[in-house]
């Protein structure tokens, strides 16, 4: 690279800078008021013909009343038609479309806790209760509560404090002999699309649970848009509906006695990411004495807040495998978390986030140029022992191996650092898709970063690149190849390997161009660092001093062969010995 090209780059970057540091958009600020009561007179709901009996209280004039839970940030709304969450809002996220994003909403979401006595089966959510609103410190609460003849009470009483995504239920039955061990509490969410990319939600979207006794997080495959179930096991504390950035998840301090869960994309429906179904036994002995206690997280899939939730709810966030996962875990993520203290434009923390881990692997990198410098000071030799050795292989390997070990060089020595990096690499092809704080974050040509932009449509699809051309992703493909063209000036790879390099960038080109925009960035980002660390290692390189190292270790090998011989260059050549003397043994049988 010239010194055209490096002034070129180095002004890239400071435009980058300041367009990050000087037009980041302001945050906004919620103006809803903190609570609301609302009270509306509909038509009745029917009374089941199994509580009859409870039927004191003339239930067929109790109009429908809806009262509204409401803290900074969400907005519950509770019917006393069932005692039941009728609406779930979040108040300061936006759906795709700009309508404040909704959880719960009536047509979507359905309820039923059924419980047995009087020989029959009742749905505690279809009855009408009589309802109150109370107010205790910072904490809302709704009392839900219907009496019968004989002295029998059911109650729903709901809690919701000041901030935060939890809300806390409390279900209890007074004077009612239950005639089942467990009372069975359902919940079916057909989960509406509120995201950019149909497909890439539904990929996104499982029900996860926890069982305490082994700290274990399992649930329904994300990716599969077939039908999915699973049984929970005893003692499952929580059980959540997981989608690409929120999460609705109901929990027990206590345990669930075992249910089931499913998942399943219905056919034709092209506004439903997927429709999830719960069912949790909770023990009536619970709930005929002190109550049995629900919470339910409905909010945000967001790393540093589900730490807070229960045990195990930071698997909702999906960090990939290990090591990648330790990476993310311990290296990434608090490093991320912390510059978003400082900075509120994401593009720039994303090439703060680049120069930090570059410095990080700097002297990675600069072993990996070593050791390509080496080799290709080596390259005059080696093509040398190829005119030498055209048709034997297995002679020609082992002369190079005694050329490399001559030397002092290993063909190695550049591919082992790189190979370290890595994980990195990877932690961030599954951190990026994952981070709700991209999430209606924008760049330049990108609208929001966490989904894929979009600077040219197609009148077609492509199989794994979509109807559409990203312009970062097409950046990075073509800085990619740029950098492979540089790196293969120094190399000693030729052949077919050389041209499989170029085709590389080619192929993630396609399986890139539909993920994030905030990913395609940061390798963009991550490719013009390496041209400048390239430039700087380059500089600090003196390959006369290197070449003068390498023939003070021939010398040094000429009067002590075995003195500078590591164990594995000494295992790679017997192996190469021995290979060839099988090979002469076979010829000559």
């Amino acid at each position: 690279m010239d010194r055209n090209n490096l002034i070129g780059f180095t002004l890239m970057a400071v435009l980058l800078f300041a367009y990050f540091a000087f037009f980041a958009p302001d945050p906004v600020q919620s103006t809803q008021p903190l609570v609301q009561d609302s009270l509306q007179v509909k038509a009745p709901m029917t009374l089941p013909s199994s509580m009859d009996s409870i039927s004191v209280v003339e239930l067929d004039t109790i109009p429908l009343r809806e009262i509204v839970l409401e803290n900074d940030d969400v907005r519950i709304t509770l019917s006393n038609q069932g005692a039941v969450v009728t609406k779930a809002q979040l108040k300061n996220f936006k759906s795709y479309s700009g309508d404040t994003l909704t959880l719960i909403a009536k047509g979507t979401s359905t309820f039923k806790t059924s419980i047995s006595f009087d020989g029959k089966d009742t749905d505690l959510n279809a009855l009408n209760y009589q309802s109150e609103l109370a107010l205790s410190g910072d904490t809302k609460t709704a009392r839900f509560y219907v009496n019968g003849a004989k002295g029998e009470r059911i109650e729903h009483t709901w809690s919701l404090p000041a901030k935060g995504f939890v809300i806390d239920q409390k279900v209890k039955t007074i004077g009612i002999n239950h005639q089942k061990e467990f009372a069975e509490w359902q919940w079916t969410n057909r989960m509406p699309l509120v995201e950019k990319d149909l497909n890439d939600s539904r990929t996104k979207t499982a029900i996860n649970f926890h069982t305490p006794a082994d700290d274990e997080t399992d649930g329904t495959s994300e990716s599969s848009l077939d039908q999915e179930n699973m049984s929970l096991p005893q003692g499952t504390d929580w059980v959540g509906i997981k989608q690409k950035f929120f999460l609705s998840a109901v929990l027990s301090k206590d345990g669930f006695a075992g249910g089931e869960i499913e998942t399943f994309v219905p056919a034709g429906d092209e506004k439903t990411v997927k429709t999830g179904k719960i069912l949790v036994k909770i023990p009536t002995s619970k709930i005929a004495s002190e109550g049995a206690d629900l919470r339910y997280y409905l909010g945000p899939n967001d790393y540093k807040t589900l730490g807070e939730v229960a045990p195990g709810f930071r698997e909702n966030v999906y960090l990939g495998w290990p090591p990648v996962k330790w990476v993310n875990e311990y290296l990434i993520v608090p490093v991320f978390l912390f510059l978003t203290k400082y900075f509120a434009n994401y593009g720039l923390i994303i090439i703060i986030l680049v120069i930090i881990i570059r410095l990080v692997l700097l002297p990675l990198s600069y072993k990996s140029y070593l050791g390509m410098a080496k080799m290709r000071l080596l390259k005059p030799e080696l093509d040398e022992l190829k005119k030498k050795f055209p048709d034997d292989q297995m002679k020609f390997s082992q002369e190079q191996m005694k050329l490399f070990n001559e030397a002092g060089a290993s063909p190695f020595a550049g591919c082992i650092p790189l190979l370290l990096q890595m994980p990195i690499l990877f932690a961030m092809f599954y951190l990026f898709p994952s981070c709700i704080e991209f999430r209606q974050q924008t760049l330049p040509f990108a609208e929001d970063i966490s989904t894929y932009d979009s600077v040219l449509s197609l009148p077609f699809a492509i199989p794994f690149m979509g109807s559409h051309i990203s312009i970062y992703t097409l950046l990075m493909t073509i800085s990619t190849l740029a950098i492979t063209w540089q790196n293969n000036q120094i190399s000693t790879v030729d052949g077919p390997m050389k041209s499989l390099s170029y085709i590389m960038p080619l192929v993630f080109f396609f399986v890139l161009n539909s993920f994030p925009a905030s990913l395609s960035f940061y390798y963009l980002v991550g490719n013009v660092a390496s041209f400048a660390q390239q430039i700087l290692i380059k500089r600090f390189v003196d390959e006369d001093k290197i070449r003068e190292v390498m023939e003070a270790h021939r010398k040094k090998m000429a009067a002590s062969p075995n003195s500078g011989k590591s164990a594995f260059m000494s295992r790679l050549t017997d192996a190469l010995k021995a290979s060839e003397e099988a090979r002469k043994k076979t010829k000559r049988s």
